[in-house]
């Protein structure tokens, strides 16, 4: 391709709204623009990339015998009704009602649909397995789009899911999904981290995440210090807290805090500190009330909130605190309400504690010398002692210490069991003619965000690094100059490139050099070669990987075959 006949739209400034390098650089590099909150028109550039990592992963997937399929963007509701799903997703859903009433979903994602196919395809176990994955556009409502592609409306998601006839059959499914991932994360040039996850809204007993590190990444990545666990930190795992000696602390103490909520309002008005508060939230499922007790100073995990309690659980509204405690919000307690709910759920650090502050249960009013044990349960059908907090610095497991860096989600395999094919009817029948439900799996892949990924792995103040597999162009040739042998030669080696079979961008304009070079830079392409009439003239040209310092005189004979060599070498070492 011919810069001059490309739209390549650059931008110098630093776009205002652009808070991360992946999105300051894919508009200035002219990868994308926005077309509205949370959504991205792909120009030239952009779709190049986004269409090799497509590529890519479309070559893996069928390399492990998935099948491409391709389903609605818009499905009807009934489907995640049936599922529980509209109630999961919430407002983050975006759904309208067409011309006849019927209510319908922009997909978020598509568990539901192709559940719902399979169950009317699906008859015998002779059928199972198979995998049919899909790469299409997804949509979610999201309360606040930021980080450009990382976190917006609509993104294009590589999908899959596997229809097994038992667990045994779905971990090799998983394990082939799992071994797929690694593959496609390191063609496309990634350092990627497989840690432990939750499943989130997808559900399931089992998941794996794929993140890349970056300082810029909205995930956390706990690990312990010697490499033997890692975790995202929805599940990150950590050791109880040691008990602390029994205090004799006297008998309870009300003290007035007229408007004072928070903890560190609460903290600074009692003269104590968060970790010697007791924090006490109010959940519910259904009608059910869930009382769930954190120290002032850990932040609640509402997934393992979940996973103690079996079942789906939210926060309760302030009209269902107040007829709880019989006070506002903000001065709740567990004393005296231990009758008064279905289930209490308490930290492993609140048990540990000898003694605490917790609100009343009176409008202004905490309480101190409150005792784990004395003033409230420990024990009881009712009471779970359980790991219901985020991991913090300090923290251990397994006796060892945690780290913590932060990543870019950019793939998630899951084990789905049979929550959606008991929910929509997806069985076959066996050798002897019983009947089962399928066990599922599903597996995601963020296209934008891979690219997001790569850029924030690769980039340095001049612009984009690119990996080659997936960059726009694999060289970029900068003519220096309107010189008559500039131009033929530029064209002799462009041709050449081309015919080799390099992807290779000419960057033919009428611009001065330092234009060319600064550009080249910001475009990240790997290899350039700079063509001018002074290296002309010792017969030489200058051959310059975007990822190195330095550049290499080469001659004019041997350039092309140079370029060559390091192409090829630049994919060997993403082979896999």
């Amino acid at each position: 391709m011919r810069y001059s006949q490309m739209f390549i739209p650059t931008v110098k400034q630093i776009p205002a709204d652009a808070e991360i390098p992946s999105h300051q650089l894919m508009i200035r590099a002219g990868l994308m623009r926005k077309l509205a909150s949370g959504m991205y028109t792909y120009l030239p550039l952009g779709l190049r990339s986004l269409n090799k990592v497509i590529n890519i992963v479309r070559e893996e997937m069928n390399r492990s015998g998935a099948q491409e399929i391709l389903v609605p963007s818009v499905q009807p509701v009934d489907l995640w009704q049936k599922s529980g799903r509209d109630l999961d997703y919430g407002e983050t859903m975006a759904r309208f009602t067409d011309r006849h009433g019927r209510e319908n979903v922009l997909s978020p994602t598509a568990e539901e649909a192709v559940t719902y196919m399979a169950a009317n395809e699906i008859s015998s176990y002779k059928q199972l397995p198979f995998n049919l994955y899909q790469i299409s556009f997804k949509f979610r409502d999201e309360f606040r789009p930021r980080f450009g592609v990382l976190r917006s409306k609509e993104f294009i998601m590589k999908d899959a899911y596997s229809f097994n006839a038992d667990e045994k059959s779905l971990d090799e499914s998983y394990k082939e999904m799992y071994n797929a991932y690694c593959r496609i994360f390191k063609r496309c040039g990634l350092d990627y981290v497989t840690v432990q996850a939750e499943s989130g809204e997808i559900g399931g007993s089992g998941s794996h995440q794929f993140t890349i590190p970056c300082e810029n990444g909205e995930d956390v990545i706990v690990q312990a210090e010697d490499g033997s666990y890692s975790a995202n930190l929805e599940k990150a795992a950590v050791d109880p807290l040691p008990k602390q000696p029994a205090a004799d602390v006297g008998e309870i103490e009300q003290v007035h805090t007229p408007g004072v909520g928070s903890i560190e309002a609460v903290c600074e008005f009692m003269k104590t500190k968060p970790e010697q508060m007791i924090k006490t939230l109010v959940y519910k499922s259904g009608g059910d009330k869930i009382l769930v007790l954190i120290r002032g100073d850990h932040d609640v995990n509402e997934e393992k909130i979940g996973l103690a309690a079996d079942r789906n659980i939210e926060l309760a509204d302030e009209g269902t605190i107040k007829e709880l405690t019989g006070a506002e919000v903000g001065f709740a307690g567990p004393v005296g309400l231990a009758d008064k709910v279905s289930q209490i759920i308490i930290d492993h650090g609140v048990a540990a504690m000898s003694s605490g502050v917790t609100g009343a249960n009176k409008t202004d009013y905490h309480i101190r010398n409150v005792v784990p044990g004395r003033d409230f349960p420990l024990e009881g059908e009712n009471v779970k002692i359980a790991d219901i907090r985020n991991a913090v610095e300090g923290d251990t497991y397994n006796g060892k210490k945690l780290l913590f860096r932060r990543g870019i989600e950019v793939g998630q395999v899951f084990k789905l069991g049979k929550k959606y094919s008991s929910k929509l009817g997806c069985k076959f029948l066996d050798e002897n003619g019983k009947e089962h439900f399928c066990t599922m799996g599903c597996y995601g892949i963020g296209i934008n965000r891979v690219i997001a990924s790569a850029i924030e792995a690769g980039n340095d103040k001049d612009g984009i690094i690119w990996p080659v597999s997936i960059a726009p162009f694999e060289v970029i040739i900068t003519a220096v100059g309107d010189d008559d042998k500039v131009v033929s030669t530029s064209e002799k080696i462009y041709n050449e490139l081309n015919q080799r079979g390099i992807d290779v961008l000419l960057d033919d304009r009428d611009e001065r050099g330092g234009v060319k070079f600064k550009d080249a830079d910001l475009l990240g392409i790997p290899l350039r070669i700079t063509i001018g009439k002074k290296s002309l003239a010792n017969g030489n040209v200058e051959v310059k990987l975007r990822r190195e310092k330095k550049s290499e005189n080469i001659s004019l004979e041997a350039a092309a075959d140079k370029a060559v060599d390091i192409i090829k070498r630049l994919k060997n070492e993403l082979r896999v």
